[in-house]
């Protein structure tokens, strides 16, 4: 009979990375963040390159509310479906999601809050249905009465 040496099983340490998912209308936004140098790549472009402004800006204020925070980690960000205003804010929720999950900090969560309430909470309205033999959701056929 042959004994077994017990094997003695090493306790992993908590990874420092963080795995969060958004959505608004059509777009679906995935990110990735860890312990880094400030590095934000969407789709693996730059932040920096990111284009309309508009997008850009809205894109920038949580990292803008959290301070510090951003500039110590790197945040991968893969998007699609919808439009780019859609898709700036689904990658607008993944980044405060993701910055408040890595840090724990509640006066975060509380000031992302403050800020604007759709930086944490998804917007679930959707695009309405077209009806049956109509020509939009809303409208229906004129008729005329004579």
């Amino acid at each position: 009979m042959v004994k077994k040496k017990a094997v003695k099983k090493e306790k992993k340490e908590p990874s420092n990375v963080v795995h969060v998912f958004g959505s608004r209308k059509r777009s679906r936004a995935r990110a990735t963040l860890k312990s880094g140098r400030g590095n934000v790549r969407i789709n693996g472009h730059s932040l920096n390159s990111y284009k309309p402004e508009f997008a850009k800006a809205k894109i920038m204020e949580p990292l803008v509310i959290s301070g510090d925070l951003a500039n110590k980690v790197d945040i991968q960000i893969r998007v699609n479906g919808g439009g780019w205003r859609s898709q700036s804010d689904a990658v607008r929720l993944t980044i405060s999601r993701a910055l408040v999950k890595f840090s724990g900090d509640k006066i975060l969560e509380k000031s992302f809050l403050d800020y604007d309430r759709n930086l944490l909470v998804a917007d679930i309205r959707r695009k309405e249905q077209y009806k049956p033999n109509d020509s939009k959701a809303r409208a229906k056929r004129t008729k005329s009465k004579r």
